[in-house]
């Protein structure tokens, strides 16, 4: 399986060719598919090199760095950032909470600190000078988040990948084909209204392009979104899902929202973190995101975003920072997506019921 994920994510996913710099980032328990990755990387001609991520050093950094360690800008990130053709992110944490003890002010300046790594990687990503693919490799700590058995997350991640098929890439295919019927119907709206329990929210999307996510960017992929306008939002949602930032875990968050502003957030638990990242700066209190999730391979919610926003039958929203390719203009230091279960939920677009009960009607997308 791991030679087949392997090939994916480096032969559909960001299409690597001769002479390309391509760069892994992994955990150390990940090495298994590090070594099938640098043989397709290496096969297709590309220059590979890794940046090893580990989640007790993460902690290391928050808790014992100093103030002027939290606001440094490396300009070496930033040549890389700037200068590699391809990234393949791969998340494999050990611990799933490692910033579970460090006070949110320290995250809040350090996101803060990155802001312009984030604004490189949206311009980039906008322009289409860097190729990039974010996927999971199941580790036993994921693994024990998500409430499953080791062997049991290992299937549920493969399936999700697909890679259960005899040709993946052929299923991510006809998956995209699909997706594309969603994206050109969505690129005619100019404002969706979308209820639920504890929902009724309208969000302006007139002008926005939608982005057909079939894997390219995200393995797995399974959604289409868009980045709504700024000043274009109203009403009030409450997501179903936990909300994680850095293993802080926030549960029932309800935002309120008023001329795309948060004026209200509450949460069951989590609420003064909530509060204090929607506080990041101007952006962090805007939408950069909407989108509905299609992956129908996801049927329930792991505490990985990668995996939760996919979910067939939700919707998600994120707080911050808008990918310019959608059109979107809010700029932040971060990007936090909260997902909401709709099986019980309606979509309109311009008043035309368009999406019922977690499922988009079939008559409007043909």
């Amino acid at each position: 399986m791991l030679s087949k994920m392997a090939k994916l994510l480096v032969n559909y996913c960001t299409e690597v060719k001769e002479g390309d710099e391509v760069l892994v980032t992994a955990s150390f328990e990940a090495f298994p598919l590090v070594k099938e990755l640098w043989k397709e990387i290496v096969s297709a001609g590309g220059y590979p090199r890794l940046a090893v991520s580990d989640d007790e050093l993460r902690e290391i950094f928050f808790r014992y760095g100093k103030e002027s360690l939290l606001t440094h800008y490396s300009k070496i990130d930033e040549f890389l950032l700037e200068n590699i053709d391809v990234r393949i992110s791969v998340l494999s944490s050990t611990h799933t909470k490692p910033l579970i003890g460090v006070d949110p002010q320290k995250i809040q300046t350090r996101s803060k600190a990155l802001r312009k790594l984030t604004e490189i990687f949206m311009r980039r990503d906008a322009e289409g000078s860097l190729r990039w693919v974010v996927t999971a490799y199941p580790t036993h700590a994921m693994a024990q988040e998500a409430a499953m058995g080791p062997v049991e997350f290992k299937e549920f991640v493969f399936r999700a990948l697909k890679l259960h098929a005899e040709d993946p890439v052929q299923e991510w295919i006809t998956q995209s084909r699909w997706q594309e019927k969603i994206v050109n119907l969505l690129n005619k709206v100019s404002e969706l209204r979308i209820v639920g329990e504890d929902t009724d929210i309208t969000v302006r999307v007139d002008g926005r392009i939608w982005i057909n996510d079939d894997g390219k960017n995200n393995m797995p992929g399974g959604e289409v979104f868009t980045g709504p306008h700024e000043d274009g939002v109203d009403g009030y949602i409450k997501f179903t899902y936990p909300a994680v930032w850095g293993g802080n875990e926030v549960e029932g968050v309800k935002l309120v929202f008023r001329k795309g502003e948060v004026v209200e957030a509450y949460a069951e638990k989590g609420e003064e973190f909530l509060r204090k990242m929607i506080e990041t700066d101007e952006g962090s209190k805007r939408l950069g995101e909407v989108a509905f999730g299609l992956n129908y391979d996801i049927k329930r919610n792991t505490k990985e975003i990668l995996f939760d926003e996919k979910i067939g039958g939700t919707i998600h929203m994120a707080l911050g920072a808008s990918y310019p390719s959608t059109g979107g203009k809010n700029v932040s230091a971060i990007h936090w997506d909260m997902v909401k279960d709709m099986w019980k939920g309606k979509v309109y677009a311009d008043g035309d019921l368009i999406y019922l009960n977690g499922k988009f009607l079939e008559d409007v997308i043909k």
